[in-house]
């Protein structure tokens, strides 16, 4: 195919799902790549030098990949396939998904968006006990709910069980209103959310009546063990080193654990050792423990979150130099 030969995609539908809504996708590609593109039925044409005319041909047809894939494309996927594009760290987006949906019911196939997400799932599915460690917006409660609900659903656990340590960031707890439940509940709240993606609202009631899911602070966790479960840890950077030992204590015969944090997040009081940050250290060789880790390049959500991240640690390196000076 010569440069200025057009792209012609296979199928139509799938196209449409590429272009996204008044073909806004391939505006966003546009902005990216420094090119123009026109798009007309199946038929892609495009304008622009020839080095930016081949990544921008590339990243369209990783585009229609994904999309074939059944991945929802939107700004951000067109941002980080670009990306992988012009860093050559991808050999093509097929390559991520490949054999690593996950299906979470019949009609809904959730898909890793970058190699690390990729490498992620691959470790819960061969490790009973797994650390996702990253900065926000890079998919870890996410994909481990997904592979939560995934194994529910395939029986090959009985029941999923979801905590976060409920640290008071500012507020005191007493003194908020409500009962127990009702003080802990926005610390649950994003797990809570995680879970509804992925399941009928009703079916979530149903299950968590029958004590099949079950959501609940960390300090319920004490002096249980957690038989033939998917038990994930959230929010872990804000875990004491005692109560970090304890939730790993709980995990019982034909479990799995999956315990998520960002390091760079702690709300523990000063001089409080974290128990995630000391995990890292003390459980690194342990054979069957695995730790994945992410970084602002797979953060999947707008794209002004990578930014913030980068801000914040440009930031936190220029304190770190000054206090060494």
């Amino acid at each position: 195919m010569a440069d200025d030969d057009p792209l012609i995609l296979e199928d139509n539908t799938i196209a449409q799902v590429l272009y996204g809504e008044n073909d806004r996708n391939l505006r966003a590609l546009e902005e990216e790549v420094g090119v123009e593109i026109q798009a007309r039925g199946n038929r892609i044409r495009i304008e622009g030098p020839s080095l930016e005319r081949k990544l921008a041909m590339r990243v369209l047809r990783d585009l229609y990949d994904m999309a074939a894939s059944g991945v929802e494309v939107g700004h951000t996927e067109v941002r980080q396939v670009t990306r992988m594009a012009g860093d050559g760290t991808s050999a093509s987006v097929e390559a991520i998904v490949d054999g690593e949906a996950v299906e979470v019911g019949k009609r809904k196939r959730i898909l890793p968006r970058t190699h690390n997400q990729k490498r992620y799932i691959q470790t819960i599915r061969s490790s009973d006990l797994v650390f996702g460690i990253g900065p926000a917006g890079t998919g870890k409660t996410y994909l481990a709910m997904a592979m939560a609900v995934s194994a529910l659903l395939r029986r090959e656990v009985g029941r999923i069980v979801l905590t976060r340590p409920a640290v008071e960031a500012g507020e005191k707890l007493g003194y908020l209103p409500g009962t127990l439940f009702e003080k802990v509940d926005p610390y649950l709240r994003p797990l809570y959310d995680a879970l509804h993606e992925m399941m009928d609202s009703a079916e979530v009631a149903r299950r968590t009546d029958r004590g099949i899911i079950e959501v609940a602070p960390l300090a319920f966790m004490r002096g249980r063990t957690l038989n033939d479960a998917f038990i994930i840890l959230d929010e872990a950077q804000n875990t004491t080193s005692e109560q970090m030992r304890m939730f790993l204590t709980r995990l019982g015969f034909d479990s799995k654990a999956v315990v998520n944090g960002d390091t760079t997040q702690i709300d523990l009081p000063k001089g409080t050792r974290s128990g995630l940050i000391e995990a890292e250290s003390v459980l690194q060789d342990i054979p069957g423990i695995s730790f994945a880790r992410f970084t602002e390049k797979d953060v999947v959500r707008h794209p002004l979150v990578e930014q913030v991240i980068r801000a914040y640690d440009r930031n936190s390196s220029k304190a770190d130099d000054g206090e060494h000076r």
